[in-house]
């Protein structure tokens, strides 16, 4: 079976791989192109280029795939199967047809809930607990082809983004195969998605990350393990930005008065401050800038903080 594979993150890597240890023929991959990253703004390649160029897969990195140009290149690899995983582009009817047998794509949440570009940050932020992985048959509609097969994943609740998406990333790479041999054997069947169950998790930017102290302690971490590891949650001390990158919220609300980003005295794993709702937020890592992570108690130590002290705000 030919396949041709697009994908562009580290989360995309295990799909590729697992449809190479499970003898599938990868024609092709398509990524994104080439993105300036660190100091130098050199240019870096995804980490699923990296992976294919490993293993001799030719790589082709279009700007804008719905480029005439790139109808001849797909039909040309005449592949059987698409497979899709966080490309990063939507792609024109003519690219989804130019499959044999099926466009095939591995979404990070069990959709109709959340479609678009964030599932796994999204499902974080609400406090969900659980999520999972769809595979579906691809439509030019963002997210809204058929089902064929879902499995759930359990989120606790310290887990951050960059390990939910290194699970899901493994349990989407074995569903799909399992998928794909069903679907060629005639045992699973597209389901239709039902619309009335729609939601959305639109892609973060950076400004989103930041930290809003009026919310409930528990939000606020959320937020916190959500944004971790890329943009990372940031909030603001003495007018200087400050990346927290993790938290513990206290179970007791016990502060009856006080501004939220109020600080409350350190803790055994960080520091205190309080947050809306009188709830409390235990912060156990946080970093500022071109500086090293440090455990809260080792920032409460730089900086000379008495409790009820002006803390954090937004």
């Amino acid at each position: 079976m030919r396949v041709v594979f697009l994908g562009t993150p580290e989360i995309a890597v295990p799909p590729l791989k697992y449809l190479l240890n499970h003898s599938y023929n990868v024609a092709a991959v398509f990524t994104q192109p080439d993105r300036p990253s660190g100091r130098g703004h050199k240019l870096k390649p995804a980490p699923v280029k990296v992976f294919a160029e490993k293993n001799g897969i030719p790589v082709f990195q279009p700007g804008k795939i719905r480029r005439e140009e790139n109808r001849k290149i797909i039909e040309g690899l005449n592949p059987d199967f698409l497979v899709v995983a966080a490309y990063g582009q939507i792609l024109p009817s003519w690219f989804l047809k130019a499959a044999r047998l099926a466009p095939l794509n591995i979404h990070f949440s069990l959709l109709p809930k959340y479609r678009g570009a964030a599932p796994i940050a999204q499902s974080i932020r609400n406090g969900d607990s659980v999520t999972g992985v769809t595979i579906m048959i691809m439509q030019e509609e963002l997210d809204a082809g058929p089902i064929l097969m879902q499995k759930k994943v359990p989120i606790s609740t310290t887990v951050t983004r960059g390990g939910l998406e290194e699970e899901l990333s493994v349990t989407g790479a074995e569903l799909l195969i399992e998928t794909m041999e069903k679907y060629l054997g005639g045992s699973v069947v597209p389901v239709p998605q039902d619309d009335r169950l729609v939601s959305w998790a639109p892609a973060i930017s950076k400004t989103d990350a930041r930290i809003e102290w009026d919310e409930n302690a528990r939000r606020i971490h959320n937020h916190i393990r959500a944004m971790n590891p890329w943009p990372g949650a940031f909030t603001f001390f003495r007018d200087e930005q400050v990346r927290i990158w993790s938290s513990i919220p206290e179970t007791e609300n016990s502060v009856t008065v006080g501004a939220p980003g109020t600080f409350l005295g350190i803790s055994k794993l960080g520091l205190r401050v309080l947050c809306g709702e009188r709830s409390v937020l235990e912060i156990t890592e946080l970093q500022k800038p071109s500086r090293k992570r440090i455990t809260g108690r080792e920032f409460v130590g730089g900086v000379h903080l008495r409790p009820r002290d002006p803390l954090f705000h937004d």
